[in-house]
């Protein structure tokens, strides 16, 4: 069946404008294409801050809170833009760092990652590790409680935060409460039916970019054993593990890795939630935030975040 046939109404115009972009090749333009505007929110404060990185240089993190919020602590987030761990930037992430400080009313700490292939596998992972570390360590600056932290992220930014649960779990590191890697991208096989089958140009994100940006990605570790910390889908043991909460379109190359992932996690005794949208393909969300289908997924995944930051106040969004 055409892959057009099988997209949901609502989401065939932006499939239809969304120019092509293939990996390697259209890295830079990638790279150069500008983030959409957005009006900022009045109800939320954002900052800028400069913290130490992973390889023990300066790094960017941006910063939401609720504005007015006086010296009340609050749970807080780190967020993990995606971009197939080549591409993409806080800057890019605006408005969804908004939209969870705001509901969830929580501190969201959006992390700005060295990108590959010019800082592969391990670079972007210890990028997180170490603004994860920071988050805990500066709570009486940020006034954030941390008995309440969450690591979420989309794409390759989902992947990141599956790897940073891993990593903080064997690390011993700062206690994370709940995780949302969203249609994340972890596993580097590309052996599932989906990674066969999401082929067309115009699914946004298909299996020849995939295959690409995992390359670029695990540099000379390409060819070796693959760490779990790298594609998390490599991992042998997911108990220990926070509660989790993602999602995934139907026409997505992640669909079959993500279900993977969500039944070992419950196999491993984790608690999950998990969301499959038919006729959906790649970030189909943040690309159709006014379809009724955007709008179901991302009120469900605010809805959960809210949910596990305060279970005393279990929020149900009202639009």
């Amino acid at each position: 069946m055409d892959f057009m046939s099988r997209v949901a109404e609502d989401l065939k115009e932006m499939v239809k404008i969304f120019p092509a972009f293939n990996l390697p090749e259209g890295l830079e333009a990638a790279r150069q294409a500008p983030s959409v505007p957005i009006e900022p929110s009045p109800h939320v404060s954002t900052s800028v801050q400069m913290i130490t990185g992973g390889d023990s240089q300066p790094m960017k993190v941006k910063i939401y809170e609720p504005a007015g919020r006086g010296r009340i602590s609050l749970p807080a987030l780190l967020f993990i833009h995606g971009g197939g761990y080549v591409v993409g930037d806080p800057d890019g992430n605006d408005g969804i760092c908004e939209i969870f400080s705001e509901e969830a009313k929580c501190v969201v700490v959006s992390v700005d990652y060295r990108l590959a292939p010019e800082n592969p596998y391990p670079a972007p992972l210890e990028d997180c590790y170490a603004a994860l570390t920071w988050m805990a360590q500066s709570a009486d600056d940020l006034n954030i409680d941390v008995s309440r932290l969450a690591v979420a992220g989309q794409s390759a930014g989902g992947g990141l935060t599956a790897a940073l649960s891993l990593l903080a779990r064997d690390r011993s590191g700062p206690e994370i409460i709940f995780q949302m890697p969203l249609y994340p991208m972890i596993d580097d096989r590309n052996t599932t039916p989906s990674s066969y089958e999401i082929t067309d140009e115009r699914a946004i994100w298909n299996r020849g970019n995939n295959l690409a940006a995992w390359r670029m990605y695990l540099g000379e570790h390409a060819n070796g054993d693959i760490s779990p910390y790298a594609a998390p889908a490599r991992a042998k043991n997911y108990s220990g593990l926070p509660p989790t909460y993602t999602c995934v379109g139907q026409l997505d190359p992640f669909r079959d890795e993500t279900l993977d992932y969500v039944t070992r996690l419950m196999q491993a005794g984790v608690p999950v939630e998990f969301h499959l949208y038919p006729g959906a393909y790649h970030a189909f969300e943040i690309l159709n935030p006014t379809s009724e289908i955007g709008v179901q997924a991302v009120n469900g995944y605010v809805q959960a975040l809210a949910k596990a930051l305060n279970p005393q106040n279990e929020k149900v969004l009202s639009k």
